[in-house]
């Protein structure tokens, strides 16, 4: 009875821990995903990572449920109405990692997720839960008395918004922005990326790297020897000797007769 008790303890102990283990990666996958509109949109008007939802049917399913939000287009519309958002998102297409969002389409892993998730029942059913979601239909009936929706409209009568389109000029990131054009950096990192085989996915890392060009099953056949020659005078050709041409065109196998014996 005993013993019983003791390993009751045990796995009331151990069980936490085990489901812990078993739900510590999901749960950092998750972190990469946004969870919240207002990081949707900081990713999607984002150069150098607004592709991320096209490359993965994990993360477009996530995507789908933001987008279809009311919230999600409240939302949108402040920030809209801020010239800051709009300034780093142009600073964001000077960026090389705005080559790179694009470039990794090249890599066919891409759609043989897709081709996997199409095949997937899985998939469908996620993206039609989303759309039949019947706490997302009341949301969008319910969105013209949401507080935000109001706000939006009651933030073309604020005189700061007006204010801080007329100072955006002056702000470090404006400069920093309008000082790109001239700056060799910008030039020089964009021609790295496209030269950099990481910048079309990892199927490509070791394809485009010439130090992975090797043959480890290949092995070169042996070359047949040559005798050295006898030790002595090096052989030579006299370009002036009639006799030394026709050793050359010597018939193989086929000695020449014998010169005839001289009369006595």
């Amino acid at each position: 009875m005993k013993v019983k008790s003791l390993v009751a303890a045990l796995l009331v102990c151990a069980a936490p821990a085990a489901f812990a283990n078993g739900t510590a990666a999901p749960a950092a996958e998750a972190k990469a995903i946004p969870q919240t509109p207002e990081a949707w949109l900081a990713r999607m008007t984002d150069m150098t990572q607004n592709m991320s939802a096209y490359k993965d049917p994990k993360v477009f399913v996530p995507w789908l449920n933001a987008v279809t939000e009311p919230g999600f287009y409240t939302t949108m519309g402040l920030n809209m109405m801020d010239p800051i958002n709009w300034v780093n998102f142009m600073n964001s297409m000077t960026q090389p990692g705005a080559y790179t969002n694009v470039a990794q389409f090249a890599d066919p892993n891409v759609y043989m997720k897709w081709l996997a998730a199409g095949m997937d029942p899985n998939f469908y059913t996620a993206v039609l839960t989303q759309l039949s979601d019947p706490g997302k239909l009341m949301r969008w009936a319910m969105s013209p008395l949401d507080p935000k929706v109001m706000n939006m409209f009651m933030n073309t009568l604020n005189p700061n918004m007006y204010m801080k389109w007329m100072m955006s000029p002056l702000d470090p990131r404006s400069l920093q922005l309008m000082m790109a054009p001239v700056n060799p950096n910008l030039y020089m990192g964009w021609m790295g990326a496209s030269m950099n085989p990481g910048s079309y996915g990892d199927m490509w890392k070791g394809f485009m790297n010439p130090a992975t060009y090797s043959m480890p099953n290949f092995t070169m056949p042996a070359l047949p020897t040559v005798a050295p020659a006898p030790a002595g005078a090096a052989p030579s050709f006299n370009f002036f000797d009639p006799n030394a041409w026709t050793q050359m065109f010597q018939i193989p196998g086929y000695a020449a007769p014998a010169a005839a014996p001289a009369a006595k």
